[in-house]
């Protein structure tokens, strides 16, 4: 089974998060959109036109999005099978999470690590031909 296969989108918070974006526009080119982060489009050899997005965003510093974990960031994991996975990590001992979402956005798990930063899991949805 391949666990991780890419990642998935990075979020972190800020105390100023709408002031924090528009750094990220002005300054880095950044296309913020409405939701609060970017959609970075990507395409693999096999697939030249786009089929993958790495999501980029900002939360407000007060956010419990990332709790348990105290960190001010997260990093999203694309994974191929999340059930597999999570199962195989319990049984390795991790702490994971027994709550999953899923929603037209894809399958999404969760596992803290050692140091107690939480790390999301996401499977995509399955694309159609």
């Amino acid at each position: 089974m391949a666990r991780v296969t890419g990642i998935g989108g990075v979020f972190f918070k800020a105390k100023d998060p709408d002031g924090l974006r528009d750094w990220y526009r002005r300054h880095l080119g950044l296309e913020v959109q409405e939701w609060g982060g970017v959609a970075f489009r990507w395409n693999s050899p096999d697939a030249p036109n786009p089929n993958g997005t790495t999501a980029w965003s900002i939360f407000p510093n007060t956010s419990e999005y990332f709790a348990p974990s105290t960190a001010p960031f997260m990093v999203n994991y694309i994974v191929d099978d999340l059930q597999s996975l999570l199962s195989a990590l319990r049984a390795e001992g991790c702490a994971v999470d027994d709550k999953t979402e899923t929603s037209d956005y894809g399958k999404f798990g969760w596992v803290m690590d050692p140091e107690g930063n939480r790390v999301e899991l996401w499977e995509p949805p399955k694309s159609t031909p």
